[in-house]
């Protein structure tokens, strides 16, 4: 499998920038196809169930028809400026606008499975960044991995990647989507962090062997938390490394469980400032 069919939902966020910019320079790899869409916030239930609802839902049904121009604008101004023809040809660069998409998160999810990649924004208060409700429906519904561009565009991606390696079936899954990408890479290390969040299973030097065996030119580098969280600890080297790009397995421990007390998920979704690709 390669990257080479790629969705990007357009949002008015100050992130959206750094995404397209991150989903160019995935698809630059690959020759992909990226398709933009306008994510629309679902008009809330209680619209409808008030006095004042003939006259809120008309005006935001606007403010949503008006948003979505704004986002089909920015994704084809984004894509001209840059030289990605338009068309969605299927054996070449190329970029397309999808029409008059449903509204709420559902769709990211239930779309995004006819594409290899899902690209958003880190995740933020608004205007921040991307719905966390996004990411979910992206990473729990649709059966893709999901690429979660940083808060600044990075002017390279996946030549030197790091692996944090749990154990875990969410962490190989992940690893698997990207092989396309580490078969390219430069360097990849499997990060083992000791006393870290993690489940029984192989080592990061028997991930490190199966890599090996497929062509990808991975070492294996074993660290200590030293008072840190897995997050924390994870981030640190990648910083260290110089990567561009990180490997991370989306919620081994439950979203809840995270939610209450924490976990290396949200720790980098909240803290990354390098490209992450995540599955669940």
């Amino acid at each position: 499998m390669d990257f080479r069919a790629i969705l990007v939902p357009i949002e008015q966020h100050d992130l959206m920038n750094s995404t397209l910019e991150t989903a160019l320079l995935l698809a630059r790899k690959f020759d992909s196809y990226i398709e933009g869409f306008a994510l629309r916030g679902a008009i809330p239930a209680a619209y409808a169930t008030v006095d004042a609802g003939a006259v809120a839902i008309p005006q935001l049904e606007q403010d949503i028809a008006e948003n979505a121009q704004r986002s089909q604008s920015l994704f084809e101004s984004f894509m001209q400026e840059h030289g990605v023809p338009c068309g969605g040809h299927t054996a070449a660069l190329s970029s397309k606008w999808l029409e008059d998409t449903p509204e709420g998160d559902h769709f990211v999810g239930s779309y995004g499975r006819v594409f290899d990649v899902i690209v958003l924004g880190r995740p933020g208060r608004d205007p921040k960044g991307s719905r966390m409700t996004t990411l979910e429906a992206a990473l729990f519904e649709s059966g893709r991995p999901v690429l979660i561009a940083p808060p600044s565009p990075r002017p390279q991606m996946g030549t030197n990647v790091l692996i944090s390696w749990n154990c875990s079936t969410e962490q190989v899954r992940t690893t698997a989507f990207a092989m396309p990408i580490l078969k390219r890479a430069s360097r990849v290390v499997v990060l083992t962090v000791e006393g870290g969040a993690a489940v029984p299973g192989p080592t990061g030097q028997q991930l490190c062997r199966y890599l090996q065996l497929n062509g990808v030119p991975a070492k294996p580098l074993t660290v200590g938390l030293n008072g840190r969280l897995t997050g924390e600890a994870v981030l640190e080297h990648a910083n260290a490394l110089g990567c561009d790009l990180l490997i991370k397995g989306a919620y081994t421990q439950s979203r809840l469980r995270q939610f209450i007390f924490g976990g290396t998920t949200r720790y980098i979704l909240s803290n990354a400032t390098l490209p992450v690709l995540m599955a669940h």
